[in-house]
């Protein structure tokens, strides 16, 4: 490993770190809270240790992928343990593990949480827990590369480490630049939706809040119904660009640069919107009693479809809000989310899952061998967006797919020792690892994680930075070899 070029990446991402510390002081300052000057010394303390690391002379400034999957992977790390001190200092969340539990939720954009009641909670500390799945959503790096100076092209590495989706590339010549493109779309919808939701007659400090949660698809909300008390409209309003934020971003690049057509041409984006349109469909219909052996009516047909339509977009882009429990949904409808959870959005989205770009892949390769078998001497190309998939390319994605299964098992069955019934287990780990937040059983939409021991939150708090990391950073520090230096 490259220690003085690690160390330097590891510096700007606490001087970043200090500055987004400003942001819940100064929510502090409006409403009136002493916890303002915690906030400052925060601020400067990580700030100054950070601009002390990047004055550490590099012999090496050229990063390769092995050196670029340990910076991500000790960045998130610094980050999630600098970033849950605030809270222990201020006595929001005394236990440090608590508050990790709680900061590693929301930088991964997971939104499970470990505590009971959050409307107690200062104004400050509150802003800081959405501010991190903001900060998550898009990424630490493509923030840091958007304003400040790295170490060139070689930055990609970083990129691609961080990223979600099985192939990140520039979408301009220059790297800073497509962060920059990146970051200025990800601005737009965040601004959107704030004005949307002022103007339905939210609050200025819970429009924020919701926004970042929605925009990053995290999940922690101001309340301790989640968004069930709020009105329909903006419960719609959530739900739409809940569903914006689930889409890859090339897309919205191509709009940008006017080449509507490519967007709409984008087989992923199809698939995830006939997805959401499908299973909001069967769940608006089943909630009607349809496909229930009851037959029992859980409520009439405007309510069912926005409870569907929100809950579908909810699991589905990984964002992990609720508007009612869906734990006491029939069967079929349980089934239907924790499929979602699974499946995840889009890749280059905010949202996390094993993506839908990968489950296309994966069904393509399936076809192809079946074809196989029947012309054994035929060629069968698997091809994505009209692009013909390299080799290299499908086995990097089955060996994500089988470490991702091999993971899920694992973290299952580490997390039974707490004695938690089956479905409890299993949602529990699709949750975190999937970055979703609420599960099913006693992890569901109106429970959360606090009866976990210490060794499974650890656990779980591993599954949720290997989901949202791409599992492959992660694994990479559990490897003796890649801290030999080089």
């Amino acid at each position: 490993m490259n220690y003085s070029l690690v160390i330097h990446i590891l510096g700007y991402v606490l001087v970043t770190e200090g500055g987004l510390f400003l942001l819940p002081m100064t929510a502090a300052v409006i409403y009136g809270e002493q916890a303002w000057y915690v906030w400052l010394l925060f601020a400067l303390a990580t700030a100054l240790i950070g601009f002390l690391m990047t004055r550490v002379k590099m012999k090496n400034g050229r990063l390769v992928q092995r050196d670029g999957n340990i910076a991500v992977a000790l960045s998130w790390l610094v980050m999630s343990f600098i970033g849950a001190l605030p809270f222990v200092v201020l006595g929001d969340i005394p236990n440090y593990l608590d508050a990790l539990f709680e900061t590693v939720s929301g930088f991964t954009t997971t939104g499970a949480s470990i505590l009971p009641a959050v409307e107690g909670l200062n104004h400050s500390s509150l802003f800081w827990r959405s501010l991190t799945h903001w900060v998550g959503g898009m990424g630490v790096f493509i923030l840091i590369m958007s304003f400040l100076p790295l170490t060139g092209s070689s930055t990609i590495h970083l990129m691609r480490a961080e990223s979600p989706g099985y192939s990140v590339d520039r979408m301009v010549p220059r790297l800073r630049d497509t962060a920059k493109k990146l970051y200025t779309i990800y601005l737009i919808i965040t601004a959107a939706e704030i004005v949307c939701l002022i103007l339905s007659g939210m609050k200025v400090f819970d429009s924020f809040c919701l926004t970042f949660g929605t925009v990053g698809t995290g999940g922690f909300g101001v309340r301790n119904d989640s968004l069930a008390s709020y009105t329909p409209l903006q419960q719609y309003i959530v739900t739409l660009f809940m569903i914006l934020s689930g889409v890859n971003y090339a897309a919205y690049f191509a709009l940008a640069a006017k080449r509507p057509k490519d967007a709409l041409k984008n087989q992923e984006v199809r698939m995830y919107l006939l997805i959401f349109a499908a299973t909001s469909a069967v769940i608006t219909a089943n909630l009607m009693g349809l496909f229930a052996p009851d037959g029992a009516r859980h409520t009439g047909f405007f309510e069912a479809l926005r409870h569907a339509m929100f809950q579908t977009g909810s699991i589905m882009t990984t964002t992990g809000y609720s508007t009612a429990d869906y734990d006491l949904w029939p069967g079929l409808s349980k089934s239907l989310l924790l499929a979602l959870m699974i499946i995840g959005a889009c890749a280059g989205s905010t949202g996390g899952g094993f993506k839908i770009s990968r489950l296309m892949i994966v069904l393509k390769e399936i076809k192809r061998e079946i074809l196989l078998i029947f012309h054994p001497n035929s060629v069968q190309n698997v091809r994505m967006e009209g692009h013909q998939l390299s080799r290299d390319t499908i086995r990097t994605m089955n060996v994500f797919t089988l470490s991702y299964c091999v993971i899920f098992a694992v973290s299952v069955i580490l997390i039974s020792v707490d004695n938690f019934d089956m479905t409890t287990n299993i949602t529990a780990v699709a949750a975190t690892f999937n970055n979703i937040g609420p599960g099913l059983a006693a992890v569901g939409p109106v429970r959360n994680y606090a009866a976990f021991s210490g060794f499974s939150k650890v656990i779980l708090i591993f599954d949720m930075l290997c989901g949202r990391l791409e599992l492959f950073p992660m694994l990479t520090i559990l490897v003796p070899a890649a801290w030999k230096k080089r």
